[in-house]
């Protein structure tokens, strides 16, 4: 059975992602999608890749992540799924990335500054 091997990455978050043949499975840490993302957005995230490239039902997806929050990780999983797909069937490439489902969003929290509250924020100013 071949098996092709994607990583997805989002802020904190790294997904290795194992595309395979088979009937539509998502798994996620050991647990089905669903259960591993409750909230309903972030399971149209995770099926998005296949939902646009019409690849629903005939492949089982096997993913490890880690690292940051679960938007974070939902998004780096999305990303590795498409990653993995292009390997399978590279003519679906301009619908994902049309979608930007193949661009990596690098935006990360910004590091915080000494002497200022956060990483932007200061002491209220007082004149006298």
């Amino acid at each position: 059975m071949e098996k092709n091997v994607a990583v997805g990455r989002r802020k904190a978050s790294i997904a290795r992602v194992f595309i395979s043949k088979g009937n539509g499975a998502i798994t996620v840490n050991g647990k089905e999608h669903k259960e591993y993302f409750p909230v309903v957005y972030l399971q149209h995230k995770v099926e998005a890749p296949f939902a646009h490239s019409g690849l629903g039902a005939s492949y089982d997806v096997k993913v490890n992540v880690n690292g940051g929050g679960v938007k974070g990780q939902a998004e780096a999983v999305a990303m590795g799924i498409s990653r993995a797909i292009l390997l399978v069937s590279p003519d679906s490439k301009p619908v994902l990335k049309k979608e930007r489902l193949l661009t990596r969003d690098a935006r990360v929290v910004e590091r915080k500054k000494p002497g200022l509250r956060k990483a932007r924020k200061k002491e209220q100013f007082s004149k006298r």
